[in-house]
C-alpha cells in the first residue's frame, strides 16, 4: 500500500533537481503533489508524468521570493485540499560572481531572498496547516555549505544556507509540541543544473561521480514516510568521491 495515500506535499523548486526528483518519488507513494516554481512549462510537464502513472499533482508556479505570491499558493492549498502534510522546501539559487571581491548589494540580496527568505516564507504558510492537524513534516534543501564555510559555494550562498539549517532547528524546538517535525538535508556535491552557476565548468564526467537527484530524492521518501514520533533532525549525504577530500589529500603540506 502506498505509505503517503491522503497525504498532500508541497514540492517549492520542483521543476528539475531534487525537486523534481522528490516530487515523482512522493507522487509513488500515493502522495497528492503541488508544484511551484518560477517557471510554468517545466511544473506542469511533471505534472502530466504523475498524472499518467495514476497520481494527483497541480500546478502552482510562483516565485518564492515574493510573500504575497507563497501566501497565494498556500491559498490554494487550502481551497483546493484543506491540508498539508509535508513541506519539501527545496528551492534555492546561486550566482556567478561569489567572492567579496566582485559580490554586490544586488547578489546579495538575490541570495538571502532566493535561499532563506524563501525558505521561510514556506515555512510560515505550511505551519497552520499542520498545526492544525496536530501532525506534519518539513523537509528542507540546505547544503553542505550550510555547515561547511568554503570559497567554493560563496559568501552568500553559504551565509543563507547556515540559515536555513538553523531555521529548521528551530522549528523542531518550537513545534514539537505541535507533532511537527523538521528535516534539514545538506547534500555535497550533486549533479543538478546549479552546477552550471560554477565560475568554473564542472566536466560531465565529474557530475557523473556526484550525487544524483534520485539520490536525494529517496531520501526525501524517507523522511517523509517515517512515523510521527520519529523526527530526523538533520541529514549529510555526499559524494563517496568527495571531491573537497581529493583535494585536500593531493594538497602538499
Amino acid at each position: 500500500m502506498a505509505r503517503l495515500h491522503g497525504k498532500v506535499a508541497w514540492v517549492t523548486g520542483a521543476g528539475s533537481g531534487i525537486g523534481e526528483a522528490a516530487a515523482l518519488k512522493l507522487a509513488e507513494e500515493g502522495a497528492a503533489l503541488v508544484l511551484t516554481g518560477r517557471r510554468k512549462a517545466p511544473l506542469e510537464a511533471l505534472a502530466a508524468r504523475i498524472a499518467k502513472a495514476g497520481g494527483t499533482a497541480e500546478v502552482q508556479p510562483a516565485d518564492l521570493m515574493d510573500p504575497e505570491a507563497v501566501k497565494a499558493v498556500g491559498h490554494f492549498i487550502g481551497q483546493r485540499f484543506g491540508r498539508l502534510d509535508i513541506l519539501v522546501n527545496n528551492a534555492g539559487l546561486n550566482i556567478t560572481p561569489r567572492r567579496w571581491s566582485v559580490l554586490s548589494t544586488e547578489g546579495v540580496d538575490e541570495l538571502v531572498r532566493g535561499n532563506l527568505s524563501s525558505a521561510m516564507y514556506c515555512v510560515t504558510v505550511a505551519l497552520p496547516f499542520m498545526r492544525a492537524q496536530r501532525d506534519g513534516v518539513l523537509i528542507h534543501t540546505a547544503s553542505m555549505a550550510g555547515r561547511n564555510v568554503s570559497p567554493l559555494s560563496g559568501a552568500g550562498y553559504t551565509a543563507a544556507k547556515h540559515g536555513v539549517v538553523a531555521m529548521s532547528h528551530s522549528i523542531n524546538m518550537e513545534e514539537c509540541v505541535n507533532g511537527i517535525r523538521s528535516c534539514v538535508v545538506c547534500p555535497g556535491e550533486v549533479a543538478t543544473p546549479i552546477l552550471d552557476k560554477r565560475p568554473n565548468p564542472v566536466s560531465a564526467e565529474e557530475r557523473a561521480k556526484m550525487v544524483q537527484s534520485e539520490d536525494v530524492g529517496d531520501l526525501i521518501r524517507y523522511v517523509a514516510c517515517l512515523p510521527p514520533h520519529v523526527t530526523i533532525n538533520e541529514v549529510w549525504i555526499t559524494p563517496t568521491h568527495n571531491r573537497s577530500y581529493v583535494a585536500a589529500l593531493e594538497r602538499k603540506l
